[in-house]
């Protein structure tokens, strides 16, 4: 299992996070996801066979919040 923190600019609203939260939990291989709303951050765990970091954070982007940095573990 690997883990992934995304930081991306603050989010502006509380949907955001639930937009987030239920499209990233349609990914195969996702284990979690929290997203802190305040910091602009969201933690991921997941199986590296079946996603990567890159795949959750182009569709971070294609959800229209560009990723800025990923820090992976």
């Amino acid at each position: 299992m690997k883990k992934a923190v995304f930081t991306m600019e603050p989010f502006s609203c509380p949907s955001c996070i639930k937009k987030i939260e239920s499209t990233l939990q349609k990914i195969e291989g996702l284990d979690e996801v929290k997203v802190m709303f305040n910091s602009g951050r969201i933690r991921t765990s997941f199986n590296s066979e079946k996603t990567s970091a890159e795949e959750i954070a182009n569709i971070l982007t294609r959800l229209g919040y560009p990723v800025l940095s990923t820090k992976v573990s």
